[in-house]
């Protein structure tokens, strides 16, 4: 998996100070898309899990991490997210767990396979939805669109409906 970036500190990308993760690929190609370089699988550089994870225990301020991309979640990067969220969750257990997707929860639900299943049960917040131009909004917190979704993850697995975070 390529890093396009990281973020040692945020408080534009999830509720609090986090730690911030953008991996490299998408196959969604938004029209608009805010990270558009970061669409490029081979874009940014290797990442370099226990670099980022170093970086994050030195910072006593956060409360997060975010995982934004590219997509985080397409087939291609999934099982190293996976590693690193549990990996983080280990040396950070109070952490919670941001992840923007352009697949809704309904769309990864749909693959019914245990690796997305398993990244589900660990992130907290998932961020969901393709950004869409036409429902561009600047007013909206922590997402680009109106289409897009603010999901307690953890809420909707276990009551198996769509709950939302209230921000």
């Amino acid at each position: 998996m390529k890093m396009a970036g990281f973020y040692d500190e945020s408080i534009s990308n999830g509720l609090g100070w986090r730690a911030v993760l953008f991996v490299s690929g998408c196959p969604h190609h938004c029209p608009g898309c805010h990270n558009k370089i970061a669409q490029d699988y081979n874009y940014g550089q290797d990442f370099n899990e226990q670099e980022i994870i170093d970086r994050i225990c030195e910072n006593s301020i956060l409360k997060g991490i975010t995982i934004s991309g590219g997509e985080p979640l397409c087939k291609e990067n999934i099982s190293e997210v996976l590693k690193f969220i549990k990996d983080v969750k280990e040396v950070r257990p109070n952490f919670n767990v941001w992840c923007y997707s352009g697949y809704t929860l309904e769309q990864l639900k749909e693959r019914n396979d245990k690796e997305t299943n398993e990244t589900l049960k660990h992130i907290d917040v998932l961020v969901d939805g393709r950004f869409m131009e036409q429902k561009k909004n600047p007013t909206l917190k922590f997402r680009g669109s109106e289409n897009q979704r603010i999901l307690d993850i953890q809420k909707c697995l276990q009551e198996n409906k769509i709950v939302e975070v209230a921000i």
